[in-house]
């Protein structure tokens, strides 16, 4: 396949970014269009550009790689995100799994793996490090996996996560005050601090999140 990858490269480290870009120029599949030194310029970039590949350090100044991938992801769906760290974290690989992430590897490996990581992710495959993978592949097959949604609603109260089902099940807040026999201005009040503490500004966003996360709870049967 012939098919230029654009690419945007995200890493607070000039010489990161300079060393990558000079290896891709010995590849011509490739073509560099943005570059980004922190992740906030690396979603406006990203946005702006729609490139094929977006290869992100996982930790960034401003907002996190993986934040960065979240974003970037929820924005422009087809985008293919590759992660990058200076050293193994298991954490780290999952987050960035969960964000959507197509692939993650350690920067310390040799040039000619990282670019072929590149290519994979860039035409729409995935790839894991090899000292990362026994380690995720472990913990999906326990059900260890912790989303960041789940982190996310690990800050509400009993009572926020009810009113976050009930806003799932389409209530409005009289509805909803009237069966937590609350009044329509408290339950305002806490659909505000719930959408402030899951990072979100509209009820349907709630509602998808509610849905999502009840999706992922296991059986009872």
């Amino acid at each position: 396949m012939t098919d230029t990858i654009h690419v945007l490269l995200a890493d607070d480290h000039d010489l990161v970014r300079g060393g990558l870009k000079a290896a891709l120029r010995n590849h011509p599949e490739f073509s560099v269009v943005a570059e980004a030194r922190d992740g906030e310029e690396a979603v406006r970039e990203a946005l702006k550009h729609r490139p094929e590949l977006v290869v992100l350090d996982v930790r960034m100044p401003r907002l996190s790689g993986i934040e960065a991938c979240r974003e970037i992801r929820a924005g422009f769906p087809a985008a293919n995100v590759l992660m990058l760290t200076s050293f193994a974290d298991e954490k780290a690989v999952m987050a960035a799994i969960v964000a959507g992430a197509s692939g993650f590897m350690l920067k310390d490996v040799v040039t000619t793996e990282l670019i072929e990581a590149m290519r994979v992710v860039g035409r729409g495959g995935k790839i894991l490090d090899a000292s990362s993978s026994a380690t995720v592949i472990d913990q999906i097959r326990r059900g260890n996996v912790v989303t960041e949604e789940d982190r996310l609603a690990q800050q509400l109260t009993e009572r926020e996560l009810k009113i976050l089902d009930l806003i799932a099940d389409g209530l409005t807040n009289r509805e909803i005050g009237e069966q937590l026999y609350l009044s329509e201005k408290t339950v305002k009040h806490h659909v505000s601090d719930i959408l402030s503490k899951l990072g979100l500004t509209r009820r349907v966003e709630a509602a998808g999140f509610a849905i999502r996360r009840a999706a992922r709870k296991p059986s009872s049967d």
